[in-house]
This record gives C-alpha cells, structure tokens and sequence, in this order.
C-alpha cells in the first residue's frame, strides 16, 4: 500500500475505520466534501462552548477530549487514527460540549457538518448509515465520560457497550 501522503481522499477514506466498508460512489460523496488538516502538537481543535461547524475523522497522531475550566482540564477519552470527533457538527447549531486538544502533530479529514447534513437528507442511505455510526461515537463518548468520572470518584463500572465502532 501507498504510503499515507499518497493515498486520495477516497482511498484515505476507504481505510478509515468509520468509513470503511461503504460503497464506492458514497466514499467518492464523502471525499468532494473532506479536506486534509494538520494540527500542531497542543492545538485546540474545538472549544468548549463553540458553535461546533465540523466533523473529523483522525488520519494520523491522536487528539485528547477534554472537559475542562479555565484552571483545570479532565481528559475524558483520547482518540487516535481510525476515529472520529465533532459529532455536534452534524446538529445543526448546536455548541460542543468538550474541549479538543491535539496531543502531538495530528491529521484529519474535516467535513463541514452543514455539508453532511444536506448529503445525508439527499441520500438516505448514506446518510442513515452515517448517523448509526456517529450515534454509536455519541454512545462511547458517554461511556467514556461516565467511566472517568466513576474513576476520580473511586467507583469502578462495567462497560454497557458491545463492539462500538468508534
């Protein structure tokens, strides 16, 4: 296999573990749309509190989900390659609910949500199996979120959850 700065958008999204599997003309829809993004080591992707606007899906390097204050940030989940973050993109004009943070030099393939949206209502097909996808994302990051907060409070819990893509 080519090497990663080689492959096209549609073979980079054929590979992507959330992508994978879907049919060629719907990877060539979700390609026109992706752009190739690099982030710095300690880059804040996404603001908590930010009207969120895209959808990433992790190429390279790895990104931490952070909730967090001014004084004090929490990790909550760290994702790297074959992952996904920005879900709350895809919701209209809804404001993210984590802070996103790149732990190292890290690339993505971002997606305007707006522009998701409007392939998704025009291609049902794509767009349900989209949004299966992105909900099993919604559901492990509740997992994740719950597991940390049971973990600072000394209470260990079960994982609910059964082969989640993420």
């Amino acid at each position: 296999m080519a090497a990663s700065a080689q492959l096209t958008l549609d073979e980079k999204l054929q590979e992507h573990a959330f992508t994978r599997g879907l049919a060629g003309p719907q990877i060539a829809e979700l390609a026109a749309l992706a752009s190739e993004v690099i982030f710095a080591e300690d880059e804040v992707i996404l603001a908590d509190g930010q009207r969120s606007q895209f959808f990433y899906l992790v190429l390279s390097g790895s990104v931490t989900v952070e909730l967090g204050t001014s004084r004090l940030a929490v990790s909550v989940q760290a994702l790297g390659p074959g992952e996904v973050f920005g879900w709350s993109a895809l919701l209209g004009h809804q404001e993210t609910l984590f802070r996103v943070r790149a732990r190292e030099k890290t690339t993505v393939l971002r997606f305007a949500g707006e522009d998701l949206v409007h392939v998704f209502r025009s291609d049902p097909v794509l767009g349900t199996e989209m949004l299966l996808r992105t909900l099993a994302i919604v559901a492990n990051r509740i997992e994740a979120t719950e597991s940390r907060f049971a973990e600072m409070c000394g209470i260990r819990i079960r994982s609910w959850r059964r082969d989640v893509v993420r």
